[in-house]
């Protein structure tokens, strides 16, 4: 009996649905599975895991906090750069605020600080953190943006006639007194400054801050497990201190644990945290 045509493709479709699920769906991630197994392949296949005292304590990939329950820097650990998803690979991202981000918003009440408020305030906790000058260009002393909303009689030209420090919520104290002989206001609650030239205002902060870049910015990924060498050297006084070790000895671990650049000539010098902090348990245990 001749098997009708409909019947015969679609038999045909079964049989192509099967083969290739074995390929496919079966032996080829077999075979992955077994190639990501060899030596030398298999510790960056499971997720470049580190462990200390025989327990996994993190991967060397993916960045973390040391911080206690109230989010507080541990003083005897190496701190990471910051993060805009918290250190939460089921979130991984950046937080998409660009440099013209200057001014703070609010958000269902809430302040929502701009690109420019989060650095200054990073700054600023870094630098009272490890006992150095946070401060930076275009950021106040009490950690904002440096911002003011500049109103001009003929609009976009002619005499300042007011001029408002928009990052400083009444009853803050302007971080400078007048502009261009015009005293300067705090930010009333509620109010649109919009129709001022927003204008930022660099300070007296030193050129090159003590705190560097990587400090203050999170990645791209927000899980960037590497601070810079001098980030590391910045933080050094404090963890040495803390673990009672020399700090010639915390500067020597440093540089055994930075990697230069791939290949010789891509990216700049990295140390991992999550390794540095590791190494510093095993041999120089914290004693609180």
């Amino acid at each position: 009996m001749r098997v009708p045509g409909w019947v015969a493709a679609h038999v045909a479709a079964l049989r192509a649905l099967l083969v290739f699920t074995v390929l496919l769906g079966v032996l080829y991630p077999l075979a992955v599975l077994g190639i990501a197994q060899l030596p030398g392949l298999d510790g960056r296949a499971d997720g470049s895991v580190i462990d200390s005292g025989g327990s996994a304590v993190g991967s060397s990939l993916i960045g973390q906090s040391f911080t206690d329950a109230a989010g507080n820097p541990l003083r005897q650990y190496f701190q990471s750069r910051p993060s805009a998803g918290g250190y939460d690979p089921t979130v991984s991202g950046a937080s998409n605020l660009g440099p013209e981000d200057v001014v703070d918003r609010t958000v269902d009440g809430a302040v929502a600080p701009s690109l420019l408020s989060q650095v200054c305030a990073r700054s600023k906790a870094v630098g009272e953190l490890e006992g150095v000058d946070g401060r930076r260009p275009y950021c106040t002393e009490d950690g904002v943006g440096a911002v003011l909303s500049v109103f001009r009689s003929g609009g976009l030209s002619g005499p300042v006639v007011r001029a408002v420090s928009v990052n400083q919520p009444c009853p803050a104290t302007p971080f400078q007194p007048t502009y261009q002989g015009v005293a300067v206001e705090c930010a009333a609650a509620g109010e649109d400054y919009s129709g001022g030239v927003l204008t930022p205002i660099p300070g007296d902060a030193p050129a090159v801050p003590a705190v560097p870049a990587d400090a203050v910015t999170a990645s791209g990924s927000g899980l960037d497990p590497h601070i810079s060498p001098d980030y590391a050297r910045l933080q050094a006084p404090r963890v040495a201190a803390a673990r009672g070790v020399d700090l010639a000895t915390v500067q020597a671990m440093i540089d055994e644990q930075t990697t230069g650049r791939a290949l010789g000539f891509l990216g700049e010098p990295v140390v991992t945290v999550l390794e540095l902090n590791v190494e510093l348990d095993r041999q120089y245990p914290y004693r609180a």
